[in-house]
């Protein structure tokens, strides 16, 4: 019994791993949106300062992405792996 609570838990933790994962893979795709939007052809520098920042938002969105993804990827390693 303890080994099926054990295996339980590990795949309940893995399974919020993933799904944090996922989630700011959704984030990442909607901070890409955003950013594209920006790309007008208006050509001034309001929308270009308006355009970088929404680059800059995108890049944090995508280190939060890839951490959430290093994070899922360790828990599984820890899993199957043992370390």
């Amino acid at each position: 019994m303890e080994t099926q609570e054990k295996h339980a838990q590990v795949k309940e933790a893995l399974d919020e791993l993933l799904a944090a994962y996922k989630a700011a893979v959704d984030e990442w795709r909607a901070a890409i949106r955003r950013e594209e939007d920006f790309a007008t052809p208006d050509h001034s520098m309001k929308e270009w300062e308006v355009w970088d920042q929404a680059g800059f938002r995108e890049e944090e969105a995508r280190d939060k992405a890839k951490a959430a993804r290093l994070a899922y990827v360790d828990g599984l390693r820890q899993k199957l792996y043992n370390f």
